[in-house]
């Protein structure tokens, strides 16, 4: 198992806090066969056949739409992990994944990480993904 902590920048520390979401409780894993990603009470978790690809996202990301809690994509539905607006990874899915909602009628095509090593995430990702 391969483990990447969130980068926490100074501007999203205190939003993250609040919600539960520190350096300690924000990471994400990538073992044989899982992806699993913790963000505070927020998780996801899917099976590695399910990650279709990866790719840089490019920041900046605007606070306001990144900052805090997950955020969901109204274009695509896709969540963002956003612990910094530089930027990260973006993850496509070949079936949606709940995170959001707890019943599981939301679904994510996608899920971008702004992990501190993004080009370690990609590396890993893609040398277990194939």
């Amino acid at each position: 198992m391969t483990r990447f902590d969130f980068e926490f920048a100074p501007a999203y520390r205190l939003p993250a806090l609040a919600l539960g979401i520190t350096p300690r409780t924000a990471w994400v894993e990538v073992d044989e066969t899982e992806l699993r990603v913790r963000y505070g009470p927020w998780r996801l978790r899917t099976p590695l056949d399910n990650v279709a690809s990866a790719q840089p996202s490019p920041g900046p990301f605007r606070w306001y739409r990144t900052a805090g809690p997950p955020h969901l994509s109204l274009v695509d539905k896709g969540v963002s992990f956003a612990t910094t607006g530089a930027g990260g990874v973006c993850v496509l899915f070949h079936e949606p994944v709940k995170t959001l909602d707890p019943t599981g009628r939301l679904r994510h095509p996608g899920a971008t990480l702004t992990v501190q090593d993004p080009a370690g995430f990609l590396q890993v990702l893609q040398a277990r993904t194939g």
